[in-house]
């Protein structure tokens, strides 16, 4: 027979407790009700065998907040000794305690939308996200339009525009440096977005404001036929924009070109209201009408004229 299979099945074969170590409950109750609050160490459990004239006893725990778990008071016996010793005194968690959760790290429990106002979110040295980017640093080849020619060139149309020669100058122009292309091209960062940072942003934006949402299904046309999208540059450009509808679900977000809503600039174009014809009657002018006509108006004859005309 190997020693493996003796081993195992040494493993598998329980242990006999010492007797006067399995016996010593009241010493564990003691060390347990000292450790614990009062009223809180309950019935005893079992005892486990921990090796040679080691046991440990376990009591119910009835303290609020700790259901399942147990105390567990170790004791032991020196060899050919009378005497049981105390050696420790925990709180251990039974097969039914409850327990808090698995520790996560917190870049793994961080979701959109966590971060307030004072917030710092760090970024990890190796972000699959980021790549590095252009610092100034490296040298371009010897082919390129950066390279010593063209740094040469530009030195010498500097050259033209400043006081003096650019060797007596306090402070060299700058113009011509990589490091100054650079910052007018937009790409003296230290770690720009990799192809992968660009997949899950692609992917997350995809899924909050793309062509298989609700909306997006009812849509009656698309964003890339809405005038109220704006354009973004970069390789994302091709697929996505900003939506600049402020009556729509997705002002001011980065949104699909195949995504849509009701507020499509060309899905229900009103027309211009008719414009009425000027009123031929003036009605906001009052005339004024006499219930009688003047006497000097020439439609009543004056007094005593009809009698010189023989008019009675």
């Amino acid at each position: 027979m190997s020693a493996a299979t003796t081993r195992s099945r040494t493993q598998r074969t329980p242990r006999t407790p010492d007797r006067l170590c399995a016996e010593a409950i009241g010493l564990a109750r003691a060390a347990a009700e000292e450790a614990a609050a009062p009223g809180v160490v309950g019935e005893h459990v079992e005892v486990v065998v921990e090796g040679d004239r080691v046991v440990t006893h376990l009591f119910e725990c009835k303290e609020m907040g700790y259901r399942g778990w147990r105390w567990a008071v170790t004791v032991a016996r020196a060899s050919r000794a009378k005497v049981v010793t105390l050696d420790e005194t925990v709180l251990l968690p039974g097969p039914d305690a409850l327990l808090a959760p698995e520790w996560v790290p917190w870049s793994e429990r961080l979701r959109p939308g966590d971060m307030g106002p004072g917030d710092l979110l760090p970024t990890d040295a190796e972000d699959l996200r980021l790549e590095p980017g252009y610092s100034g640093e490296d040298e371009p080849p010897p082919n390129s339009v950066l390279s010593a020619d063209m740094a040469e060139r530009v030195e010498a149309e500097d050259a033209e525009v400043t006081a003096g020669a650019p060797a007596d100058l306090t402070v060299a122009p700058a113009r011509g440096s990589l490091a100054a292309i650079a910052d007018e091209l937009g790409l003296r960062r230290a770690r720009v977005l990799s192809r992968y940072g660009l997949h899950t942003a692609a992917d997350r934006w995809e899924e909050a404001y793309g062509p298989k949402t609700a909306m997006a299904q009812a849509a009656p046309a698309p964003c890339v036929s809405c005038g109220f999208l704006v354009p973004i540059g970069g390789s994302l450009g091709q697929a996505f924009g900003v939506c600049a509808n402020e009556f729509g679900p997705a002002d001011g977000r980065v949104v699909s070109l195949s995504y849509g809503c009701g507020g499509h600039s060309e899905a229900a174009v009103m027309p211009k209201p008719p414009r009425p014809a000027p009123p031929v009657l003036d009605e906001t002018k009052v005339d004024v009408l006499p219930l009688r006509p003047a006497p000097d108006s020439g439609s009543v004859l004056p007094v005593g004229v009809g009698e010189d005309l023989g008019h009675s």
